[in-house]
């Protein structure tokens, strides 16, 4: 499969290879096993009569689904193709600090099995937003529907296009041709089968995914002649480093940044996220929804670590020779499938796996984002405006029309994505505009009772603004080229093909071209500038603005009494705090009152006394 005109020493090939039909057919049943599923669930298996159960089967599966496939489409459903390109990327360019996430990644579990979890659960929503108006009123639920559809909407077209990027590099076809065609699978298949379909999809994707990334692993390791030399390469490298303890905000990766940064991150992903938390309501107990996430933390985990060990497999493959300085791959997102078509391109069916494993970490995700997307619309638009109750017909159109409508919108937005950069950072950025300020909502919801709905509405808004004007700014600064982060060296000296520095790998010589190890230098010392924090900084900061501004509006509008709130609205500790505060208060009360009756007992003897004494 080597590519004509390419000489090199030893004969080294050059990773420009094509798909051959053994790859397209693993491919192939991918997509078709995918479809077989949705077919199953929409037509084969018996569905419910009511419209209310026929909305309730849709989207959370009955609220009978098992442990283990829920904990599997979590997985899927977390890991989309941003993060298993993004990651090994990530690692690749910025070195290992990213990886320190995974300490962030368990806080999350903690936080969620004892404070989000019991609430949504035990009030047995379907939209995570019905809280809202619970807790608050419907204008709160209303904002935070809304800004869930923004923020999905702006991070389903860049999981569209990453795997779009790996499949262009390995055939060769346009991003825009095969995105329609494989979306329009997901498409169906959520639309016809709802959520049991996602789900059982999802478990076939992860096995994939697994696979396909484990396969490179020991392949890729294999050749570069085992992980010593991997792990000296990137020693060698300065990708391998400790713990980055500098306190400057505007530093990329720090571990501060990273553990905690990415940790708020994680926590609006999981703990609050349509997308993740309408799964862990479809099974029946709080016990089972607390099994399935720590199976899923740890599952998700081992992912991640495998795509950052990806990333330094990378490096050692490519230690001499980089490919994105050679253009050999046109994006940086497409290092991954550089590498395997390097390491597995002589093995027929193979590099399809892999594709077909991107792939499906990305259908996974935007099948999940669809069918949340359409519980949101039927429960917090149409059921919520409906002034009587919907049909079994209707609440179908409704569902199924959401699916379809805005996935066709999300494949027009695959254009502009393109024009935007590194997924990971971008997606991150992007999505944190609406997340912070919904962290925050849902935070002051189960954390703290004082604040009201006048002050959730408008601290959501303010931190919302805020993010925006920071986000966007920051993304055009980095696209002007005012924002540039350090990143690790590499090399061309070992190249065995030439090249023009910026210009694309279409025509090949036979000599080699030598440079020197080259890094990208530090930007020179500038003043503060807000929109120049790292971006693993931004959720917690919409958090902040939110939290502070709806805490300051409450108080001046009329705080809430937390003893008015109904318990199941609040996290455990904090209904426990509260119980305990008003046990105490009333006993002070009842103690008051009895002193009170003393000292006025006390007071008349006193009078008698000295009216007894006046009389002698």
């Amino acid at each position: 499969m080597q590519l004509e005109g390419v000489v090199g020493v030893d004969d080294v090939k050059i990773s420009l290879q094509r798909f051959g039909w053994p790859d397209y057919t693993v491919f192939g049943l991918m997509l078709i096993s995918c479809s077989l599923i949705g077919v199953y669930f929409g037509f084969i298996k018996k569905k419910p009569k009511k419209g209310s159960e026929e909305a309730d089967n849709y989207l959370v599966g009955g609220r009978k689904m098992q442990i283990f496939p829920i904990a599997m489409s979590l997985i899927a459903t977390y890991i989309s193709g941003i993060t298993l390109l993004g990651t090994p990327t990530e690692i690749y360019v910025f070195g290992v600090q990213y990886m320190y996430i995974m300490i962030g990644v368990y806080i999350v579990a903690i936080i969620m099995t004892f404070v989000f979890l019991p609430v949504f659960h035990d009030l047995k929503l379907t939209s995570t937003y019905e809280y809202l108006e619970m807790r608050f009123d419907k204008r709160v639920r209303m904002l935070g529907s809304i800004m869930f559809i923004l923020a999905t909407m702006a991070w389903l077209p860049i999981v569209i296009y990453v795997p779009a990027l790996a499949f262009n590099q390995v055939t060769g076809i346009n991003v825009h041709l095969i995105t329609p065609l494989v979306c329009l699978v997901c498409i169906f298949y959520t639309c016809v089968g709802g959520l049991k379909a996602v789900v059982w999809t999802d478990v076939v994707q992860t096995f994939v995914m697994f696979g396909a990334i484990i396969l490179v692993m020991i392949k890729g390791t294999r050749d570069v002649g085992g992980i010593d030399v991997l792990w000296q390469r990137a020693v060698d490298s300065g990708r391998i480093e400790g713990p980055d303890f500098t306190l400057d905000l505007r530093t990329r990766n720090t571990f501060f940044s990273v553990v905690i940064g990415g940790m708020v991150y994680w926590l609006k992903s999981n703990a609050i996220s349509q997308n993740m938390i309408q799964r862990y309501l479809s099974v029946p107990t709080l016990s089972a929804a607390r099994k399935a996430l720590w199976i899923f933390t740890i599952g998700v985990s081992f992912l991640i670590i495998f795509c950052g060990y990806c990333g330094l497999l990378i490096y050692a493959v490519y230690h001499d020779c980089d490919p994105l300085t050679t253009k050999l791959a046109k994006a940086k997102d497409q290092l991954l499938p550089l590498l395997v078509m390097d390491i597995l391109g002589d093995f027929p069916g193979l590099p399809g796996l892999f594709v077909a494993g991107v792939f499906s970490a990305a259908l996974s995700s935007l099948s999940t984002g669809l069918n949340s997307m359409s519980a949101v619309f039927l429960e917090d638009f149409f059921r919520a405006f409906s002034k009587e109750p919907l049909s079994q017909k209707k609440t179908a159109y409704i569902m199924r029309g959401v699916v379809v409508i805005l996935g066709v919108l999300c494949v027009c937005l695959v254009f502009v994505v393109e024009k935007l950069g590194t997924v990971l950072q971008l997606s991150m950025s992007l999505g944190s505009i609406a997340n912070g300020p919904l962290l925050g909502i849902f935070t002051m919801g189960v954390m703290i009772p004082w604040v009201e709905g006048t002050g959730a509405v408008v601290g959501a808004v303010s931190g919302l603004v805020i993010m925006a004007w920071i986000c966007f700014n920051a993304q055009i600064a980095i696209a002007s080229g005012e924002l540039k982060f350090p990143t690790k060296p590499v090399a061309t000296n070992g190249c065995t093909y030439t090249f023009v520095p910026g210009e694309p790998m279409s025509m090949l010589a036979i000599n080699v071209t030598e440079l020197d190890v080259t890094a990208s230098i530090p930007p020179e010392e500038e003043g503060f500038s807000i929109f120049h924090i790292s971006y693993l900084w931004y959720v917690l900061l919409g958090m902040i603005i939110t939290i502070s501004v709806a805490l300051i509006v409450s108080f001046i509008h009329g705080a809430n009494k937390p003893s008015s709130l109904k318990p199941k609205l609040l996290a455990p500790f904090v209904r426990r705090i509260i119980w305990k505060k008003s046990h105490e208060s009333d006993s002070t009360q009842a103690m008051g009152n009895s002193n009170d009756l003393i000292l006025s007992s006390q007071d008349h003897s006193k009078i008698d006394a000295i009216d007894l004494k006046t009389i002698s």
